[in-house]
Order: structure tokens, then C-alpha cells, then sequence
């Protein structure tokens, strides 16, 4: 298994995609602090009693969103290269139990999503903090770091939930478009369509939703969200898990029973 990882690895931080998708969350980040920067320069060209109703959006909120895409993306290539370029069956020459591979697999890109969510996202908690200050702006939360930090770990996690979706849905379907196809739709239409179901279907589908599961996990849900806030944390760390599994299993099942 200690090898699977390591080939697994090599494969991943050598592929030209994994630089792009990381350099692609570098640029969200720095345009989060772009956005920071404008709101402060809207903030203060604002007369006092109007500032109230200068809202932003939380920047680690945004970051998490987009970052989520951007790794969902990462976990697509990390299988759909070997298929495409036909190294899947030197692979699995190599490594004849395909449950290992994909084991190697999950656990290489858990790892880097977890790690590069929780990066981006401090790192635009950071930014937001030193281009705001103590600005008192609508949606940005002048709370300490240590405070913040359950919410940006059920974030990180989230990421790296949304990078094994598209990982084990390429491994099922062997097409990256169709993978990412269903994974736009899960973070994209699928929360459009709950927030438009009728009362209570709509925040009983929203909490389940995986954007909403994250700030459910940390405690902080927000009932006047899209997604809806009725999960308990044990209960959001479960449905988290859920979307992990579900697909992963059946992965395991046809990678076995399928050809290369």
C-alpha cells in the first residue's frame, strides 16, 4: 500500500493539470483580496450613515465555493489521464488489485484537497483581515482565527468531499465530461433547484445538499441560507461521508468487474 500511495503521488504532482488547477485557486485568492481592497475603497467613500448597507459576501465563504470546483476538477484528472492515455492497464499490471489503487487514489487526493482548502482558505481569511481591518463591513466576520477555525476545517474538509465525488465518479463513468458534468450539476443546479421547491422541501433538501454541509458541520449554519441549516453536526458530518462512500463503493465494484 505504501508504494500504491507513492506511485499515486508521483502520478499527481507531476501532471501538468494539478499546476494549473493549483495555480487557478492561486489566482482566486488574490482576487479575494482584490474584492477586500474594493469593498474598503466603496466603505469609506460611503457618508457614515450608509455603510450599513454595504454588504460583502464572505470572502472564505467564496473561496470554499470556488475551490471546490477547482479540486471536484483536480479529483476528475487524477483518473481520467490514465484513461485517456491507456496507462490505466499498466497501472493496474503493475498493481493488480484494483481496490488498492483506488484505495491510493482516494487517500494521495484526500490529502492535497484537504490541504490545499484549508491553505486557500486561511490564506483569504488572512488577506481579508489585513486589507479590511476593523472595519465594521456587512458579511465579514471580525472574529479571531481561533474562533473561525472549526468552520474553515468543515470547509477543508468539505473540498477534499467534493475532489473524492469527481474522483470516484470518473472511475465509474471513465468519461472526465461526464464527471464533471454531474459535478456542476450537484454544486451548481442542484442547490438552484432546492431553493426553489416549496416550503419545507425546500431547506429539507438544502441542508442535505453537499455546499450547504460545511457550515453545518462547524455549528455556524445559516437558517435564512440556500442551502438550509437543519442538520446537526454529527448528522452533516454523516451525509459528508455518505457522498464520499456511496459512489466510492460502487467505483470499488466495477473497477473489479470491468476491463481496463
Amino acid at each position: 500500500m505504501i508504494d500504491a500511495l507513492a506511485a499515486e503521488w508521483l502520478k499527481l504532482r507531476t501532471l501538468r493539470s494539478t499546476s494549473v488547477v493549483l495555480g487557478v485557486i492561486g489566482v482566486v485568492v488574490g482576487l479575494m483580496a482584490l474584492l477586500a481592497w474594493y469593498a474598503v475603497h466603496l466603505w469609506e467613500d460611503l457618508p457614515p450613515d450608509q455603510r450599513d448597507h454595504l454588504e460583502v459576501s464572505s470572502l472564505p465563504e467564496v473561496t470554499h465555493m470556488l475551490a471546490s470546483l477547482c479540486l471536484a476538477v483536480l479529483g476528475v484528472l487524477a483518473f481520467s489521464g490514465e484513461y485517456g492515455t491507456g496507462m490505466i492497464r499498466a497501472t493496474f499490471t503493475v498493481l493488480p488489485s484494483r481496490g488498492r489503487v483506488l484505495a491510493a487514489k482516494t487517500g494521495v487526493v484526500a490529502v492535497v484537497a484537504f490541504c490545499t482548502g484549508l491553505a486557500a482558505v486561511l490564506a483569504t481569511y488572512a488577506a481579508g483581515r489585513l486589507v479590511i481591518g476593523d472595519r465594521p463591513i456587512r458579511g465579514q466576520s471580525a472574529e479571531a482565527l481561533s474562533g473561525q477555525m472549526p468552520l474553515f476545517l468543515a470547509m477543508s474538509l468539505s473540498i477534499a468531499m467534493f475532489a473524492l465525488l469527481g474522483l470516484c465518479l470518473t472511475a465509474i463513468t471513465r468519461s472526465a465530461v461526464a464527471a464533471i458534468a454531474v459535478l456542476v450539476a450537484v454544486w451548481y443546479v442542484l442547490p438552484i433547484v432546492g431553493y426553489n421547491l416549496p416550503a419545507p422541501w425546500d431547506e429539507r433538501i438544502g441542508s442535505i445538499l453537499p455546499g450547504a454541509l460545511a457550515g453545518q458541520l462547524a455549528g455556524t449554519g445559516n437558517p435564512q441560507s440556500v442551502g438550509g441549516a437543519l442538520l446537526s453536526p454529527l448528522a452533516a458530518l454523516a451525509v459528508m461521508a455518505a457522498y464520499v462512500a456511496v459512489p466510492y463503493g460502487v467505483a470499488a465494484v466495477l473497477l473489479a468487474r470491468r476491463d481496463a
